[in-house]
């Protein structure tokens, strides 16, 4: 176990929207370390979303946010052992986790989807999540489904 917790890492914000939580996304979309390939997705999803988004008020950057705080979960269950049982308990999540869930969810279910590029599916799973639909917000519902139905053993909470 270590001494201490690590160092948050600063992250620089990307260069096109001067936005942190663009640079932490595409560092999750990022496979082999081919980290201006991941940003040519992105922004080609972006680009795609600015095509076919319903809402003409709000910016592309804009639906892709909304679209990742309808994927971010509020609570989830943790696995306690209590005298020789093991229970689901319903807990909180962090802030940072909350993100960080929402955007793993968001990327994973992108790549099971159908279209032909990568650029094309994120563009279909923002646009699906915005909406509040698809595979990543199903994803958020089934946990607070499991939480709720968990909600007997939350006295556990520790």
């Amino acid at each position: 176990m270590r001494k201490r917790a690590a160092k948050k890492r600063v992250l620089l914000p990307d260069p096109k929207f001067n936005d942190q939580l663009v640079t932490r996304f595409v560092n999750n979309l990022m496979w082999a370390g081919k980290k201006s390939v991941a940003f040519k997705v992105f922004y080609d999803a972006i680009d795609i979303v600015e095509e076919r988004k319903e809402d003409e008020e709000k910016t592309a950057l804009e639906v892709w946010k909304d679209a990742l705080s309808n994927v971010m979960p509020q609570v989830e269950v943790r696995s306690r052992r209590v005298g020789g049982a093991t229970f689901q308990i319903p807990m909180q999540i962090r802030p940072d986790r909350k993100v960080s869930m929402a955007i793993k969810w968001m990327i994973s279910y992108t790549r099971k989807r159908n279209e032909k590029t990568m650029a094309q599916r994120l563009a279909a799973e923002i646009l699906a999540a915005a909406k509040e639909e698809g595979a990543a917000v199903k994803k958020r519902v089934d946990t607070h489904k499991m939480a709720e139905a968990n909600k007997a053993f939350s006295h556990f909470r520790f």
